[in-house]
């Protein structure tokens, strides 16, 4: 590749001329960084191994390559790996960074010898052994720098890797001259360097590259080089970091006496290559090289500090010892930014398919949370785990005064926007714990100090459903001959049953919902209302879904205006606002392409609440959705309420991931975060209640103990006691089916908050119905479930 023409400078934007002054240049810098990347400086938390020291090249500068006379072994054992990629992992990294020499066995007798010995007749096949090792016994993402690859060689790697780098360094051909630091090192060539790097690209691999700054070239060089990455990226998009690394003179090396890049060369590096390069890459500085100037690196430009290990040194540069995490994490934030770790992957190539492997990607889904970066503790929705902390906890010196304005906003009653939402969801450490203060300070100024449940019974009529949402585990297809849960509808008889059965034990309500059974049709519905109200006259018929409404009117040729009168005359009450799951079109053709889209969902909603029918609102989140969807959800519910008034309270479901298919496919994360959980109601609170007082959460999903967290920070509901629940126990979720009203009034009692038992509607339940059952002892009936294979429509008549 040629170097651009004088004329062909200004191609990638506003380019800085070689004597442009640090302070200019870096103020730009700081407006595009900030623009793109906001309040946040990210890292990587890696083990680092170094698979082999023997290299084919003698660059001038390095200690990293070594002769064989000086090694013990040639190569790393693949036990010894896995060691050393576990003891990373033990200690909190998420990445396996695997640097190596270049194709050593061109060079040395003893890398082919033991190449052979293990059966491997390249490097590069022992790099693929040694990531497929990684890959298989631990969690971590291989990120592999093992110099030019063939497209063949790269498309091998792909599988069992997450990412690849290759520094460029420089594209001065000068640096090859016989008394130039790259003399004898063949694959320093640049367009060597720039071949292997569009290969990766053509592969869809994403990609890391670099400069080496100091090592002989000056800033036109750089800037030139810069433009070539850029044009890289342009072609491919794959470029998701550039590194600019300053050259440091290391002892026994034939650069020893050469001086080290002064600061303002690496600062003007940085800040040009942000200028420069396409906003969406990042730009990146080792915080070991300048262990002195972090804070002069942090207002340059950069927006990543690059890999930092706690557990292994950095083998290119060991007499540099990476900095503790904690002293990075102040530094930053005495910048005005926040400490978050990332992957080695960039979360806009985790959240596109095209380009990871399959498994590639779900192990990256697995370790991250809604913004791509990864999971602070191992907390999970549905499952009984003590949260426990993976990464240290961001630090913020002081507020954000945007964040400050927001929530003064909304204590005043002014309306905020989806950008203000979102920053919102974003927040962390002192400007999260104020974003908790607000929402407790208006679930007081709305909702009081009570805290309200309902004493309920769900009813899963079917699990049969004509639907496939790829987050489902409750619903089944029609009867097979095995599988984890068979088929089944519930009888007339068992309905009625259940609903005495209920109602003796002082249930107030009974929630009906179940799949949409291709045997059912809008009569059907109308029928299980009836069977309630003839078997208890007084219980509460809170049932069907928007979709259940929309399919019932569907099957019988009627309007929703025409259809939800029948559904009121035969006894129910209100609905449940489920089936919204996130109100964005763009993820609901990935998650339920075939259900309602959002505005039939909406539209179906605001019919109800023209017939009379109050409904609730949820979101069911943390699955392939992020914040800017979530926001979009809230405003969306938000109008909806101004425009009908109709919605009683706002549940956020988190999603369940353990038997949910498309976390089983690996197609979407773990679940919400324990910080998304609480932020995601938080956040309703802000947004919602001066509309819908009621924020409920679900302690099915959550646990008894996170909901009770939730008091403090926005809720005043917990919902029902239920008595029986299927859907998220279907999902995986193991916080139970019942919390008894005993159990949860002293919970409540127990939070300092005053419990209050009420209705679906939020009246107080009067004395004489409100007899809770004693702890311990709710004697349910066994419940009986007919096969769907002998079921029809007419048995629930």
């Amino acid at each position: 590749m040629t170097a651009p023409s004088d004329t062909a400078l200004g191609d990638y934007g506003c380019v800085p001329k070689p004597s442009s002054g640090v302070a200019d240049l870096q103020a730009r810098a700081r407006l595009i960084r900030d623009g793109q990347f906001g309040h946040t400086l990210t890292y990587s938390p890696k083990v680092f191994i170094p698979l082999t020291q023997l290299c084919r090249d003698v660059c001038h500068y390095c200690t990293f390559a070594q002769v064989p006379s000086r090694l013990s072994a040639p190569f790393m054992r693949l036990d010894q790996v896995i060691e050393v990629a576990r003891s990373g992992e033990a200690a909190g990294c998420t990445e396996a960074l695997l640097t190596l020499g270049e194709k050593p066995e061109l060079r040395y007798r003893a890398a082919r010898d033991w190449l052979r010995s293990e059966g491997y007749e390249t490097t590069v096949d022992y790099v693929v052994a040694a990531c497929e090792a990684i890959v298989s016994n631990t969690g971590l993402v291989p990120h592999v720098n093992a110099g030019n690859l063939t497209y063949s060689e790269l498309r091998r790697l792909r599988p069992v890797m997450g990412s690849f780098g290759l520094m460029l360094e420089s594209g001065a051909s000068g640096l090859l001259a016989r008394e130039g630091p790259h003399f004898g090192s063949p694959d320093k060539t640049p367009w060597r360097r720039l071949a292997t790097l569009a290969r990766a690209g053509r592969l869809a691999i994403p990609s890391t590259t670099g400069l080496l700054v100091g090592i002989g070239e000056g800033r036109r060089q750089r800037i030139i080089d810069l433009q070539r990455i850029a044009a890289l990226h342009d072609r491919y998009g794959h470029i998701q970091e550039v590194i600019v690394q300053n050259f440091r003179a290391k002892p026994g090396t034939r650069m020893a006496d050469a001086p080290d890049a002064p600061l303002d060369e690496l600062l003007w590096t940085i800040a040009a290559a942000r200028v420069l390069l396409p906003d969406t890459i990042s730009v990146q500085a080792p915080p070991n090289l300048s262990p002195d100037d972090l804070q002069h690196l942090a207002t340059s430009g950069l927006n990543d500090w690059g890999g930092v290990s706690p557990v292994t040194p950095d083998h290119v540069n060991p007499e540099a010892p990476w900095p503790e995490i904690l002293r990075l994490a102040r530094i930053t934030a005495e910048s005005g930014k926040i400490l978050q770790p990332r992957l080695p992957v960039y979360p806009r190539y985790i959240r596109d398919p095209r380009w990871l492997d399959t498994r590639m990607r779900a192990r990256c889904l697995q370790l991250t949370d809604a913004g791509g970066r990864v999971r602070r503790d191992n907390w999970v929705a549905g499952e009984p785990l003590e949260a426990k902390p993976l990464v240290p906890a961001p630090m913020l010196l002081t507020h954000d005064p945007a964040v400050q304005r927001i929530l003064a906003a909304r204590l005043r009653g002014d309306s905020i926007g989806h950008r203000d939402i979102v920053r919102l969801f974003e927040t962390a450490d002192i400007d999260r714990e104020a974003v908790y203060l607000c929402a407790d300070q208006l679930r007081r100024q709305q909702a009081g100090d009570s805290v309200t449940y309902v004493v309920n019974r769900n009813i899963n009529y079917t699990n049969v459903c004509r639907y496939s949402c790829a987050f489902c585990a409750f619903s089944k297809g029609l009867p097979k001959t095995e599988g984890r849960e068979r088929p089944y509808d519930i009888s007339h008889d068992e309905i009625q049953r259940r609903a005495r059965e209920a109602w003796e034990l002082g249930a107030t309500e009974v929630c009906l919902q179940g799949g949409i059974h291709p045997g059912y049709d809008g009569h059907t519905y109308r029928r299980i209302v009836e069977s309630v109200k003839q078997a208890v006259p007084e219980l509460h018929v809170h049932a069907f879904s928007p979709l259940e409404l929309h399919h019932g009117a569907q099957t019988l040729g009627l309007s929703l205006e025409d259809y939800l009168p029948t559904l009121v005359a035969a006894g129910l009450g209100t609905v449940p606002g489920t089936a919204a799951e996130i109100l964005d079109d763009r993820i609901r053709e990935l998650i339920c392409p075939d259900k309602l889209n959002t505005r039939e969902w909406l539209d179906t909603v605001a019919a109800a609440h023209r017939a009379g029918l109050r409904s609730t609102a949820t979101i069911m989140f943390g699955h392939v959705d992020h914040a800017a969807h979530w926001a979009t959800h809230l405003l969306a519910v938000r109008t909806l309420q101004v425009n009908t008034g109709g919605i009683t309270e706002f549940v956020p479901l988190p999603f369940v991931a353990r038997e949910a298919p498309l976390y089983r496919r690996g197609l979407s994360r773990r679940g919400p975060t324990r910080d998304e959980c609480r932020a995601m109601h938080a956040i309703a609170r802000i947004v919602l209640g001066d509309l819908i007082p009621n924020i409920q959460a679900s302690w099915t999903k959550l646990g008894q103990e996170e909901a009770l967290h939730m008091l403090g920070i926005g809720v005043n509901d917990l919902g029902g006691c239920l008595m029986n629940e299927s859907i998220s126990r279907a999902a995986g979720a193991s916080h139970g089916q019942c919390w008894s009203p005993s159990a949860m009034v002293h919970a409540i009692d127990s939070a300092r908050r005053t419990p209050v038992q009420r209705t679906t509607t939020y009246d107080t339940v009067s004395p004489g119905k409100a007899h809770p059952w004693v702890e311990g002892g709710l004697s349910l009936l066994p419940i009986e479930l007919s096969p769907a294979a002998q079921q029809t429509t007419q048995k629930i008549a």
